[in-house]
């Protein structure tokens, strides 16, 4: 199987798509902080610019200008308000989209490599279903049981009853027995090279040329 998730660039391209939209709802949440700031220095200008009550005319109509600019101002502000929270809007539902979209390739990522897991996992059982396959085959070649094989192990660990230990020993010791006393069968050597010893002698005897022929 494929190890590989082949999604791999289009999920590193979501994450990215994700950071942006992210860095975008930190900028406009910073342009609301200022708009708020500039709109609240200008409600206090037009705070502090009463109207003017005494003085020539051109200085009151003066005044007065100034003070609409600054109402100007203070309105302006509040629109720069609201338009920042406008965006601030737009782009938060923009990073929801993209993390949405991000989350979908993500999950497809999880369980591709869950499907990796699962494929390693049989493969690993199925090699120590082989291998034990394996090992009892050869045991059985040998000629080798469970029932002995214990035997055998408790001999060599120490463990078990004390019977067992000698039954296991009394065993190795009758088959080390049977192999040293087995006789040898003379008789059957002894005409194997009676035999051979013929036929070189006929062999010579039909090599050597006969009396009656010339020399």
């Amino acid at each position: 199987m494929n190890r590989l998730f082949r999604l791999g660039p289009v999920l590193r391209a979501r994450k990215a798509q994700e950071d942006a939209a992210r860095g975008a709802v930190i900028q406009s949440r910073r342009e609301i902080r200022e708009a708020q700031q500039l709109a609240k220095r200008r409600a206090l200008d037009l705070t502090g610019a009463d109207a003017p009550t005494e003085g020539t005319a051109r200085a009151m109509v003066a005044s007065m200008v100034a003070r609409q600019s600054l109402a100007q101002s203070l309105t302006n502000a509040h629109r720069m308000v609201a338009d920042a929270e406008e965006v601030t809007r737009e782009r938060v539902a923009e990073l929801a989209d993209a993390a949405k979209r991000r989350r979908a390739v993500e999950m497809m990522a999880e369980r591709h490599a869950d499907t990796v897991r699962s494929h390693d996992l049989k493969v690993d059982q199925a090699n120590l279903d082989e291998l034990a396959v394996t090992m009892k085959a050869r045991n059985a070649a040998r000629g080798l049981d469970g029932q002995s094989e214990e035997r055998a192990n408790l001999l060599r660990t120490g463990a078990g009853t004390a019977a067992d230990r000698e039954a296991v020993s009394r065993d190795a010791a009758l088959a080390v027995h049977a192999t040293r006393t087995q006789p040898l069968d003379l008789a059957d050597a002894a005409q194997a090279i009676a035999a051979r010893r013929g036929d070189l002698a006929e062999a010579v005897r039909k090599a050597e040329p006969s009396p009656s022929e010339p020399t």
